[in-house]
């Protein structure tokens, strides 16, 4: 994983913690004011949210135990695509530029401009230098991308 994507699964759990486990736990315990908890809804879904926090809570504790971060900016560019770096893409079907940081599965979004390292466009960039050509199969045919440009940030 990434730097960033430790520091915002850190402070996701902290938040877990120290906020949303206190909050269920007064709802909870103002559900138990209402009376007979066999009927009480409001009871019934604070627990299950509670079970969904701590599951929560026990998924990231251990993703950043078993964790490997690599930050990208400590490492010296070797002209190469490796993980962690910021890739600019020339679309040669659509003659559209485009940038991703190849991370870690739980940090991908493509609407942030973050790829996976395990999607298939990462796996065909992975190892390739600027100037490269990379074709890639896809459900609507293949793709064509120039790398423009890779950047340790």
């Amino acid at each position: 994983m990434t730097k960033e994507g430790e520091i915002s699964l850190r402070q996701e759990l902290q938040k877990l913690k120290s906020q949303d486990r206190n909050n269920v736990v007064k709802a909870i315990a103002e559900a138990r004011e209402h009376g007979d908890l066999k009927e009480n809804s409001e009871y019934h879904a604070a627990k299950e949210q509670q079970g969904l926090i701590e599951s929560r809570i026990r998924e990231i504790e251990n993703k950043l135990a078993d964790a490997q971060v690599i930050d990208a900016t400590l490492i010296e560019p070797s002209g190469t695509v490796i993980f962690g770096t910021t890739v600019e893409l020339k679309d040669l079907d659509e003659r559209k530029l485009i940038s991703y940081k190849i991370v870690g599965e739980d940090e991908a979004d493509v609407k942030l401009g973050t790829i996976s390292v395990n999607s298939p466009l990462s796996r065909s960039l992975v190892g390739k230098s600027e100037g490269d050509l990379v074709k890639l199969e896809t459900p609507g045919g293949t793709k064509e991308y120039e790398i423009l440009s890779i950047k340790h940030i």
